[in-house]
C-alpha cells in the first residue's frame, strides 16, 4: 500500500512538473510572438491620445450598401454603445499581426480586373482584392478574435495623392491607428499623411459621419 501511495505521489509531481513546463513554453512562445510583432512596429509610448474630429451623418458609400445586400445578416445590427479597445502590448502585437499577415496574404487587384465591375466590396477568400477588401478582412479577423465592432470602424481617405482610399480606423484608449494595405506598418492616424473623410459610426455600422472638415467633392475608393 505505501509503495502503491509513493508511485501514485511520484506521478502526480511528474504530471504536474510536465504541466508547468508546458504552460512556460506556451508563455514564452506568446511572449516571443508578440516581441516579433511589434519589431519595427513599436508598442506606442504613453502620451495624450488625440482622436479623428466627428462630424455630421453622411451617406455610407454605395460599396458598403451593395456589401450590406451581399452579406445581410452581417449588417442586421442594433445600435450599441460606442467601445474602445484597451491597447496592452498583447492587443497591440495581435493588430500588427492581423494587419501584416492580410498585406502579405492577399493579391492586390482591381475590381475591374477582379470582377468585371467598377465597385464591388467583398470578403478577398480567393487571395485578391482591393483596398476595401483588405479591410473588411482585417475587421473580420479581429472581431473573429473577439475584438469589439463599435472599435473597428471602416474608414474611407484621401491618401498622399488625393485618391479616395479606404482603411481601418481601430479606436482605443491609447488613440486611433490605421490599419493600411498601402502601408506595412500599424501608423496613429496622424502619422498616415491622409485627409479623413468619413466612416462608420462607433454605434451603428450602418450609419456613417463625415471627419474633419466637410469634403468639397464625393470621396471615390480607388481600386488599390
Amino acid at each position: 500500500m505505501a509503495r502503491r501511495l509513493k508511485q501514485t505521489l511520484r506521478t502526480g509531481a511528474m504530471l504536474a512538473f510536465v504541466a508547468a513546463a508546458m504552460l512556460a513554453a506556451s508563455i514564452s512562445a506568446t511572449a516571443a510572438r508578440e516581441r516579433r510583432a511589434s519589431l519595427g512596429n513599436p508598442f506606442p509610448q504613453l502620451e495624450q491620445p488625440l482622436y479623428i474630429a466627428v462630424g455630421e451623418p453622411t451617406r455610407p458609400p454605395i460599396g458598403w450598401v451593395d456589401f450590406c445586400v451581399e452579406y445581410q445578416p452581417e449588417c442586421a445590427t442594433k445600435p450599441s454603445a460606442p467601445r474602445d479597445v484597451v491597447l496592452s502590448p498583447k492587443a497591440w502585437a495581435d493588430m500588427v499581426n492581423v494587419n501584416a499577415w492580410a498585406n502579405q496574404a492577399i493579391k492586390p487587384i482591381t475590381d475591374m480586373e477582379h470582377w468585371g465591375v467598377i465597385e464591388r466590396w467583398n470578403y478577398p477568400d480567393d487571395g485578391y482584392g482591393d483596398c476595401e477588401d483588405y479591410v473588411l478582412l482585417k475587421r473580420r479577423m479581429l472581431m473573429q478574435a473577439g475584438w469589439p465592432r463599435e472599435a473597428l470602424l471602416i474608414t474611407v481617405v484621401r491618401d498622399k495623392k488625393g485618391d479616395g482610399h479606404a482603411v481601418l480606423t481601430v479606436k482605443t484608449d491609447r488613440g486611433e491607428f490605421v490599419l493600411d494595405n498601402q502601408e506595412p506598418q500599424v501608423l496613429s492616424w496622424q502619422r498616415t499623411g491622409y485627409r479623413f473623410v468619413k466612416r462608420q459610426s462607433q454605434s451603428d455600422p450602418n450609419a456613417w459621419v463625415l471627419l474633419g472638415e466637410p469634403p468639397a467633392v464625393p470621396a471615390i475608393v480607388s481600386a488599390r
